[in-house]
């Protein structure tokens, strides 16, 4: 664990080396997105001290390396190797598809009155992936308009309709990987989660 919590940090101090390039290179995306960035890693910690929320350190660092290569792809790497864009996306949705079935798995296993067989988890962790996926998609068009329309630089990056399409179909993929392949994990974490509802609630 202490390692994974090094290469953590690690990822953590390479998004504050693509900020300063960013800061440097007078590029607004990369500074953007590097600080976003660098803001999602930290959430971990603040669920942890403010709420004593322990998440699972190989979950921290998988969200750490996706925010990382979206942040070292704006620095050029979008536009220079193809398959780029489907690595980032795949990673992101893995993240979401993650997260949706750690939370459904929960809900089922604190609430006595609701019983989610998994094929349902399943099949809903996919749709809302593919559902986060169309918004992220939509926001991304609507940034870039919005910004083109202000006289900025668009802080995302849009290839067009085909490319949307290509990311759609990577987000399903990272969704069916983690519905398939771990499920086991995620319905411990999810108990897990359940536990420190239970005591939020004894709590209050």
């Amino acid at each position: 664990m202490d390692r994974l919590r090094l290469l953590n940090r690690t990822l953590q101090v390479g998004l504050i080396a693509v900020l300063a390039f960013g800061v440097l290179a007078r590029n607004v995306s990369v500074v953007v997105n590097a600080l976003a960035g660098f803001g999602v890693t930290l959430v971990p910690a603040v669920l942890a001290r403010d709420r004593d929320l322990l998440l699972d350190p190989r979950f921290t660092l998988v969200v750490s390396v996706a925010v990382f290569l979206h942040s070292i792809g704006m620095v050029g790497l979008y536009d220079r190797i193809w398959w780029w864009d489907h690595l980032t996306h795949t990673f992101s949705a893995t993240i979401v598809a993650v997260i949706a079935y750690t939370v459904v798995w929960a809900v089922d296993v604190h609430r006595e009155d609701i019983h989610l067989p998994p094929p349902f988890t399943g099949l809903f962790v996919l749709t809302f992936v593919v559902a986060m996926g169309v918004l992220w998609e939509v926001a991304e068009f609507l940034a870039r308009e919005v910004a083109i329309f202000l006289g900025q630089e668009p802080v995302l990056v849009l290839y067009g309709l085909d490319d949307s399409m290509l990311d759609l179909l990577f987000n399903l993929l990272g969704a069916v990987t983690v519905t398939v392949f771990a499920t086991t994990r995620l319905r411990r974490w999810g108990e897990q989660l359940a536990a420190w509802l239970d005591r939020q609630l004894e709590a209050n």
